[in-house]
Parts: C-alpha cells; sequence; structure tokens
C-alpha cells in the first residue's frame, strides 16, 4: 500500500493545488481555460508521440487489450441500460450517469499510469487510450441518441470529431513512427521529452480548477450510483475480464487503473451539447475525482494481492 499511495499521493496533491487556485481566481483572466486547451491540444500530443515513438510497443499483446477494452465497455453499458429503472426515470439524467459510470480523466489517468509503472505504464496507457477513446465516445453518444432523444446526427459529428482528437492522432502519430523504424531521431527525442514533462502537472492542476465544490452541496441517488458504479463495480468487472483473458500482470493493472478513474471533465460539455443533465454531470464529476483519491489506492492494493496470491 505504501508505494501506491507514495505513487499516487502526489498526483491528487496536485490535483487539490489547482482546487486552491479556484477561488483565487489566479492567475486571473481566461489563463486557465486556455491552459487546459493548450495541455490538450498541443502538451498532450507532444507527450504521447514521445513515449510512442521510441517505445517497445511490440511487447503489448494489442489484440488481447482491445478484447479486453470491448468486452469491458460492452458488459458495463449492458448492466446501466439493464439497471436504468433503478437509477432514474430522466434520460438525460441518465445519459449523466452513463457518462459518469463510463469515462475516464484522461490527465489523471496518465500521470498515475507513469508514477506506478514508468514509461511501460504510460506507452501501456497511451495504447490503452488510442482504443477506448474512440468506442467510449461512440457508445456515449448511442446512449444520448437513445435517451436524450438527440438524432443520428450527433453519431456522424462525433465519428468526425475523433479523427480530430487530438490524443489519438498523437497516438496515431507515435506508433506510425515506431512501426515506421523512425522514432524520434538525434535531438528531436531531447526536444519532445522536454516539451512533454509539461503535460502532466499543468493537466492535473486544470482538472482541480475545473472541479465545483459548490455543485456537492446536495448529494442525490443518481450522483451516487453513478460514483459506486464508476469507482467500485467497473474496476470489479475489469479485474474480472483481465483474468479470465489472463492478461499481463502490466496490462491487467493498466486496465484497472482506467476502469477505477473517476470520470472526465470534458463529459461536461458533451452533456450540454447533446441534451444531457449537465448540471448532474458536473457533480458527477467534482464528486468521483474526490472520491477517487480514497478508493484508487484500495482498488490497486486488492488487485495486487489477488494477483500475488
Amino acid at each position: 500500500m505504501t508505494l501506491i499511495l507514495d505513487a499516487l499521493v502526489p498526483v491528487f496533491l496536485v490535483i487539490m493545488a489547482g482546487v486552491a487556485l479556484r477561488p483565487l481566481n489566479f492567475p486571473g483572466g481566461d489563463f486557465w481555460p486556455l491552459a487546459e486547451r493548450f495541455t490538450y491540444f498541443f502538451l498532450f500530443p507532444v507527450m504521447l508521440i514521445s513515449k510512442m515513438a521510441n517505445a517497445d510497443i511490440s511487447e503489448v499483446a494489442i489484440d488481447q487489450l482491445a478484447l479486453a477494452i470491448v468486452s469491458l465497455l460492452v458488459v458495463m453499458t449492458l448492466f446501466l441500460v439493464a439497471l436504468k429503472p433503478v437509477l432514474t426515470s430522466s434520460g438525460p439524467s441518465f445519459t449523466s450517469i452513463y457518462q459518469g459510470a463510463i469515462r475516464f480523466n484522461t490527465y489523471v489517468v496518465l500521470a498515475a499510469a507513469e508514477a506506478m509503472y514508468g514509461d511501460a505504464g504510460l506507452t501501456m496507457a497511451a495504447v490503452t487510450i488510442a482504443i477506448m477513446v474512440p468506442l467510449v465516445n461512440i457508445l456515449c453518444v448511442v446512449i444520448f441518441s437513445l435517451f436524450a432523444g438527440q438524432s443520428g446526427g450527433g453519431i456522424v459529428s462525433t465519428l468526425k470529431a475523433m479523427t480530430k482528437n487530438p490524443l489519438i492522432i498523437g497516438c496515431v502519430v507515435g506508433a506510425s513512427l515506431n512501426l515506421a523504424g523512425i522514432g524520434l531521431p538525434g535531438w528531436s527525442a531531447s526536444a519532445f521529452d522536454i516539451v512533454s514533462k509539461a503535460a502532466l502537472p499543468l493537466g492535473l492542476l486544470a482538472v482541480g480548477v475545473a472541479l465545483d465544490l459548490r455543485s456537492l452541496s446536495s448529494a442525490s441517488w443518481p450522483l451516487i450510483s453513478s460514483s459506486v458504479i464508476k469507482l467500485l463495480v467497473m474496476p470489479a468487472v475489469a479485474a474480472t475480464i483481465g483474468i479470465v483473458l489472463e492478461l499481463d500482470h502490466l496490462m491487467l493493472s493498466v486496465l484497472l487503473l482506467f476502469a477505477a478513474m473517476p470520470t472526465a471533465t470534458s463529459a461536461y460539455i458533451l452533456a450540454r451539447q447533446l441534451g444531457g443533465d449537465a448540471p448532474l454531470m458536473a457533480t458527477i464529476t467534482t464528486a468521483q475525482t474526490l472520491l477517487a483519491m480514497v478508493s484508487l489506492p484500495f482498488i490497486l492494493q486488492a488487485v495486487q494481492m489477488g494477483i500475488a496470491a
């Protein structure tokens, strides 16, 4: 447990530093929205290219990892849809519960993967992102179409947007350079590494600044159910699938890390654009991020003990 806490506590302390900066409105103006945009569209793609271009991705059993991810997302989707009558009678509220239970915070998961498993973990996380992000987005838009009355145009626009997703582009470019045997030659590797080091701290601070603690003034069943499913049920399902498919230790650990992550702050934007319950989504995002600081170490410790046994 000590090793897990040593890796995760600094990550969450940086997030809490962002929480502390929010009421101070420092450094002011539009800095944080622009900083998050800069991180998402530039720093994170650079980091993913830097880590994947020269990594030994031939060691990653991509077909096995993809099967585990697809199985996890399908099982969770069927579970949530079957449970909808118990969760809420509102279609828009269900879309927020679903996003809260299925999405993950990219900034936090990459920081945690590197802190716990080093460059190998970060590379595995990058490959996971390349597979998981498109599938999660497609599933979320399908759920909006079914339960929030959105037209199929939402799916088409999402598919187009995914071709421009900077995280996917970064993974594809890095993997292409790797597979072509080009990598990042000469001084370019050091230059990419210098820039990429700014991604995680700035991204984690932005996560903290985006959290709205005032939204937690009243707990609700949708909030509680979404958080329990995301932070406890989904990791249990991921662990079960990983064990059944006989994933190796690193692959199982990273899959579990993704499953146990709090939902993404970007879920609020999708809820607002596609007719979901945006206020509920904001509350779920804040609550899960805070709760994950407690739940994540215990979940990872339980799985490590299970693997060792």
